[in-house]
């Protein structure tokens, strides 16, 4: 029978007062350490034993280097996109083909990295939300790879609050641009509008000034906006204090950031990091929320019939602008610069600014798209927008900021630049350039593909003349689109051999 420990020292402690054992001799009488005995006689009470160190199982054995490898990228990672516990056991699952339980990838992790509790700070009321009439909105901050490149950028988050589906979707602003268009896309997304509200921060893009209490002074486009849908919105409490108001969706863009934006995406287009945001989406409709008995699509489904149709026309977002056009033919747009073609310096032309692009119209006719720009003082220029110029001034070419950004789009590509190297090779640098030029212009009205073709053609034919490099690129169409005609087609019928001159010889020799 084991003897607790109090107990034992009670006995070593009687047995030194009574018989006046030494430490040594009480040590072997009752079978103990010679340490035990002398904690028995400094106190009744047994010191508290201290906790085995957490144990890992031996599968872990083959990842460890791993997990230590990732948390160890994480010190240069923004904090809120460093792994969780379950994004490591997630990874050494989907990545690694590691067959190892996420209890054991929990303890592992503890065991390297401290975690921190949150402490209560007041109590918060459980609320029911009634499904297809509410859906929260924020951002949240997310950082990114664009081309290299590390970047900030803004995730606009909505949620359905019944369900907690979501929609996302990474803007470089919360500009009130990408507030509505963000709103717009995730509508379509639904396919409905939440039947009653809205919850939201004092978003800058809606509030224009937070009056007393819950009063706000809205702005009159995010009205028109809240109109068009017919929805009703409401504004939580300003700072902390509000916060646990539209928890849901707070929680939301954490959670969604370490889940699907963790390690930090390294993407060469926006467009290709919001790729990354709807394969996210469409995954975490397998996700159970905990709680619920259905997962996140399977409640969806059942809530989307109740959501509100959406209206026939799509409110258009943009923002028009009327802009001047300076002497580098570009115009300036919240501090940023974009191409327009160069005929239209010195004059006005309006712009409409979206969330995520630039257009520009001379009168009703578009002449120059980009994609926006948040960087202050950035550049944003189109090569074929400087064309006309650069027949006048070929030297300005070799070292223009739009080349520059054409290489590095790889509109301007390895093919362009080795013909642009023998023409100047072969004509001069004046004459090779201005051969470049046509051949640039020759874009504007053959597909880039076939002007590609051709210039590889003359090339290969020891040729650097732009009308050469044009009838090739003709050509090269003509083959594709032979291609492409089935030769027993519909048109079959109408073959004809091919014509013979033969006897043109024999009246040549009837004449002789």
């Amino acid at each position: 029978m084991v003897r607790s420990r109090v107990k034992l020292f009670e006995q070593i402690r009687k047995a030194h007062d009574r018989e006046g054992l030494s430490i040594r001799a009480l040590a072997e009488r009752f079978g103990v350490h010679r340490r035990t005995v002398r904690q028995a006689l400094d106190a009744a009470m047994p010191p508290p034993r201290k906790p085995p160190p957490p144990r890992v199982a031996p599968v872990l054995g083959p990842w460890k280097a791993t997990i230590d490898a990732w948390l160890e990228e994480d010190k240069k990672a923004p904090k809120k996109q460093r792994h969780t516990a379950r994004r490591i056991y997630e990874r050494l699952v989907e990545e690694c083909g590691a067959d190892v339980a996420e209890s054991t990838v929990r303890r592992y992790v503890g065991s390297v990295r401290a975690k921190g509790g949150v402490p209560l700070k007041e109590v918060t009321v459980p609320q029911h939300h009634p499904i297809g009439e509410e859906a929260e909105v924020d951002f949240g901050r997310v950082s990114f790879y664009l081309r290299g490149v590390l970047l900030v950028g803004w995730m606009f988050v909505m949620r359905l609050s019944a369900s907690g589906k979501g929609f996302h979707r990474v803007y470089l602003s919360q500009a009130q641009e990408a507030f509505l268009d963000g709103h717009v896309r995730a509508f379509e997304h639904f396919g409905g509008v939440p039947d009653r509200m809205i919850r939201y921060d004092n978003l800058k893009p809606a509030v224009v000034q937070v009056l007393k209490g819950r009063d706000r002074r809205e702005s009159d486009r995010f009205i028109a906006f809240r109109s068009h849908y017919g929805f009703d919105s409401f504004f939580c409490l300003p700072g902390v204090e509000g916060a646990h108001e539209k928890g849901g969706v707070e929680g939301e863009v954490g959670r969604f950031r370490r889940a699907r934006l963790v390690p930090v995406p390294r993407v060469f287009s926006m467009a290709e990091l919001n790729e990354l945001c709807e394969k996210g989406d469409a995954a975490d409709d397998r996700r159970h929320i905990f709680g619920h008995e259905l997962s996140v699509g399977e409640h969806f489904a059942i809530e989307s019939l109740v959501l509100r149709p959406l209206p026939a026309e799509r409110f258009d977002t943009r923002l028009v602008l009327n802009c001047s056009v300076d002497t580098k033919s570009r115009v300036c747009v919240r501090q940023a610069r974009y191409s327009v073609p160069v005929r239209l310096a010195g004059r006005r032309v309006d712009v409409l600014l979206g969330a995520e692009t630039v257009e520009a119209y001379e009168g009703r006719k578009l002449v120059a798209t980009h994609e926006r720009e948040s960087q202050k003082g950035a550049e944003v220029l189109n090569l074929d927008h400087y064309l006309e110029v650069f027949r006048i001034k070929p030297g300005a070419l070799p070292g223009a900021t739009a080349l520059h950004q054409a290489r590095a789009s790889g509109a301007f590509t390895p093919t362009h630049d080795e013909f642009f190297a023998e023409a100047r090779r072969r004509l001069g640098d004046k004459e090779g350039t201005r051969a470049m030029v046509e051949v640039l212009l020759s874009h504007r009205s053959l597909p880039a593909s076939a002007v590609i073709a051709g210039m590889a053609r003359a090339l290969k034919a020891g040729v650097v003349d732009p009308a050469v490099v044009v009838v090739e690129a003709r050509r090269s169409m003509a083959k594709e689109v032979v291609a492409l005609v089935p030769l027993d087609g519909p048109l079959s019928r109408f073959d004809r051999p091919a014509p013979s001159l033969s006897h043109y010889d024999d009246l040549l020799e009837a004449t002789t």
